[in-house]
C-alpha cells in the first residue's frame, strides 16, 4: 500500500486525527468496511466529504437567496424614490 490515497478529489498524504465513536457506531463501521472491502478511514473520509459538500451547497444557496432578496429591496427602494410610481402609491 502506498503512503497516500487518491480521494477522488485530490491526491494527498493523509493527516492523522483521533476520533472517538460509541461502541455500536464503531462496530457498524467495522462491519460495513469489511462488507464493502474498504477501510474504516475510507468510509469516514467519504461521509465527512459528502457532509461538507452538502454544507457548501447549502451555504451557496443561502448566499444566492440573500443576493436575490437584496436586489428586490434595491428595486423597491428605487420605485419608492421621489418622482417614481411606487407600489404603495397606487
Amino acid at each position: 500500500m502506498t503512503p497516500w490515497r487518491y480521494t477522488g478529489l485530490v491526491k494527498a498524504h493523509p493527516r492523522w486525527a483521533t476520533v472517538y465513536f460509541d461502541p455500536a457506531t464503531h462496530r457498524a463501521l467495522r462491519l460495513k468496511a469489511a462488507g464493502t472491502d474498504r477501510s474504516v478511514s475510507e468510509l469516514i473520509n467519504e461521509a465527512v466529504s459528502l457532509s461538507l459538500l452538502e454544507d457548501a451547497e447549502d451555504l451557496a444557496a443561502f448566499e444566492q437567496r440573500a443576493r436575490a432578496e437584496h436586489q428586490v429591496c434595491r428595486s423597491r427602494q428605487e420605485l419608492d424614490a421621489p418622482g417614481k410610481v411606487g407600489l404603495l402609491h397606487v
